[in-house]
């Protein structure tokens, strides 16, 4: 059977799979809710699809692997709202589905370090939602799921850089602050390798092997640009709005032995250093 991916809430990290998995002969349909996309996916080789369940299940019938990137919302999880019955209905059929989901499930260990096996203690109601939605489709018979658990994603145009070039970076102190984070390639590396290598029922943390405080990654930032890093905030003093207040909120290191292991997975990007000089560089490029 021919290799087609539906790919649910196409957004930043299924793009950077897709990258990899259109010239190897994939047929990719992506979902949007914005028409105004449309052109962009096809420049991409994807096809765009309205999210409307009527758009969807053609695709859902023939695809082989279904990725879903949507996250949930205070109404619950909107794949499994629109199309979670006839998802259920193909689970048999379908060679591959992931979810994407994030370490913000594991909540606040104080620093310490997390794996697979490790509780499910979120701090944040964004973390409980998406407890609640691994749940739901875990819950789902006979589909073949993993469950990818992001770390915080960087890549190019999501770097701190042009916060750092305009000023508006912040380097908040806060004693003990620590959390992982992954580049968008490496994402799409473990997706493929995922896909050529199913193990239903499987989670995998995904991140790189250097946890570190947020404020560092500020100032190698701006080592990187050759700029003088903004001055540091002590955490009390900090003004923040609520979604960066529930970034604070826990402090982890998360364990990345699995996807090695299993998957067999080499990080392109294994440290934030080599990271953001990549990013850098890609974001100096021409488009």
């Amino acid at each position: 059977m021919e290799n087609t991916l539906l790919s649910l809430g196409h957004g930043y990290s299924a793009a950077y799979l897709a990258k990899r998995l259109v010239p190897k002969g994939w047929r990719i349909a992506g979902t949007t809710r914005d028409p105004d996309k449309f052109d962009r996916l096809r420049a991409q080789g994807i096809t765009p699809i309205l999210w409307d369940r009527n758009a969807i299940l053609p695709w859902l019938e023939h695809a082989s692997h279904v990725l879903i990137s949507a996250g949930p919302d205070e109404t619950g999880d909107p794949t499994l709202a629109l199309i979670g019955s006839d998802v259920a209905a193909q689970a048999a059929r379908l060679d591959w589905v992931g979810y994407l989901s994030t370490t913000g499930v594991y909540g606040d260990v104080q620093g310490a370090w997390v794996d697979e096996t490790s509780p499910l203690t979120p701090a944040t109601e964004r973390g409980r939602r998406r407890v609640a939605a691994e749940a739901a489709w875990s819950d789902i018979p006979d589909l073949p799921l993993h469950i990818f658990r992001l770390a915080g994603i960087y890549g190019p145009g999501r770097g701190p850089f042009s916060k750092v070039r305009n000023g508006t970076a912040r380097r908040i102190i806060k004693e003990g602050q620590v959390f992982s984070r992954t580049h968008v390639e490496d994402i799409a590396q473990v997706l493929e390798a995922s896909m050529t290598h199913p193990a239903p029922g499987t989670v995998y943390n995904v991140c790189d092997n250097d946890p570190a405080p947020p404020q560092d990654v500020i100032e190698y930032a701006a080592h990187l640009l050759g700029v003088n890093p903004p001055p540091e905030i002590p955490y009390e003093e900090a003004e923040f709005t609520p979604m960066a207040r529930s970034f604070y909120a826990e402090s982890k290191r998360v364990r990345n032995d699995r996807i090695k292991q299993d998957l067999g997975v080499e990080l392109k990007y294994p440290d934030y250093k080599q990271g953001l000089a990549a990013v850098l560089a890609a974001e100096g490029s021409p488009a």
